[in-house]
């Protein structure tokens, strides 16, 4: 059983500190793991997570990592539970730089609005408060909310370099002569980034991995699923010894890991089969009804990702049903989805 702070050490140099599940009728907000790792002089920290708790634990670990005389703060994208104590890069008293994707910036200065807009899709698909109420409930929880600091710049202000490691060929910035690797990989969210540390063989996945079926607005279940096969390739090469993410509070270390990465994989195929077969009993599907059956399907299947709830289960099964080409025949909440018509335009009537 492991708690909020517990530290689990990787080698002498790097520490995964765990943080915690949500539970929103608890108040409890989900708290996503920070990787620490010293390289030379400098301390590397990627991810906050968020609450004046998990801060101390942030500081403890940079103390048991010393000595450092810099810091190179890697924000992995925008989500509350990631960003809270990123202002920490400007107490630890020493020369620091803090990177963000520029994709996340907006939801980083707004996150209720990003929130509203992920929870408008579902509104009236599950037993929820309303949109509003719930970004709101959800910020509110992940609080205090400190996602800026002085040195605050974009991943994207750095030139794009090509990054191969082993037989794969990336896109990213690297840091620290070369060692550390952020790599552009976009499925979880928008900005979405995950790091490769050479020097100590631990590739942290981040949200990359958080289910067989990404639950944001802005996901993308095709990048999601080539950065697990990606990944694995990694592992197989010994490219990477060890996988650390953001929510599930474990350290997986070598040829376990190809297993647990392709798990995910086939997951993500067992899950759409089970929702084609859903929709295709009846030409039009109700949202309500088909998230209903998509919750039981997850039930069966074993599928739970991190932080399994009602929120993120409706918002999967609606980017399922996109997943598989339907679409809402109007704007009214629980409106029917179907596959739009498939007719040839007569000559002159292509747009």
């Amino acid at each position: 059983m492991t708690a909020l702070g517990d530290l689990i050490e990787i080698d002498d140099r790097t520490v995964l500190a765990l943080g915690q599940e949500l539970r929103i009728e608890h108040d409890q907000p989900d708290v996503a793991n920070a990787l620490l790792h010293r390289v030379g002089d400098t301390l590397v920290i990627v991810d906050t997570g968020v609450t004046t708790a998990f801060r101390t634990v942030l500081r403890a670990a940079a103390n048991r990592l010393m000595p450092w005389s810099r810091a190179l703060l890697l924000t992995t994208h925008g989500h509350p539970d990631h960003v809270g104590n990123n202002d920490l890069a400007d107490e630890l008293g020493v020369p620091a730089e803090h990177y963000v994707p520029a994709p996340d910036l907006d939801q980083m200065r707004d996150p209720a609005s990003y929130w509203v807009r992920s929870l408008d899709r579902v509104a009236g698909l599950a037993p929820l408060p309303a949109p509003s109420a719930l970004a709101d409930k959800i910020v509110e929880i992940c609080q205090p909310m400190r996602p800026f600091c002085a040195t605050t710049r974009t991943y994207e202000e750095r030139p794009l370099e090509r990054i191969r490691i082993g037989s794969l060929r990336f896109t990213g910035w690297t840091f620290a002569d070369g060692t550390v690797r952020v790599l552009r990989t976009q499925g979880h969210c928008a900005g979405h980034v995950i790091v490769h540390l050479s020097d100590c063989g631990v590739l942290h996945l981040s949200d990359e991995g958080n289910g067989a079926c990404g639950a944001m607005a802005d996901a993308d279940q095709l990048k999601i699923q080539t950065v697990l096969g990606a990944v694995a390739v990694l592992f197989e090469e010994k490219e990477a010894l060890h996988l650390t993410d953001g929510h599930t509070f474990a350290v997986r270390h070598g040829p376990a890991v190809v297993a647990y990465l392709e798990s995910l994989m086939e997951q993500a195929a067992a899950l759409q089969t089970a929702a084609l077969r859903l929709t295709t009993e009846s030409p039009r599907v109700r949202p309500s009804a088909f998230t209903s059956r998509f919750e039981q399907t997850l039930a069966d299947l074993g599928i739970g990702g991190a932080n399994p709830n009602a929120v993120f289960t409706a918002m999967m099964a609606v980017n399922q049903l996109r997943e598989l080409g339907l679409r809402p025949e109007s704007g009214g909440a629980d409106a029917p989805w179907s596959r739009p018509a498939l007719e040839n335009p007569t000559p002159g009537e292509i747009r």
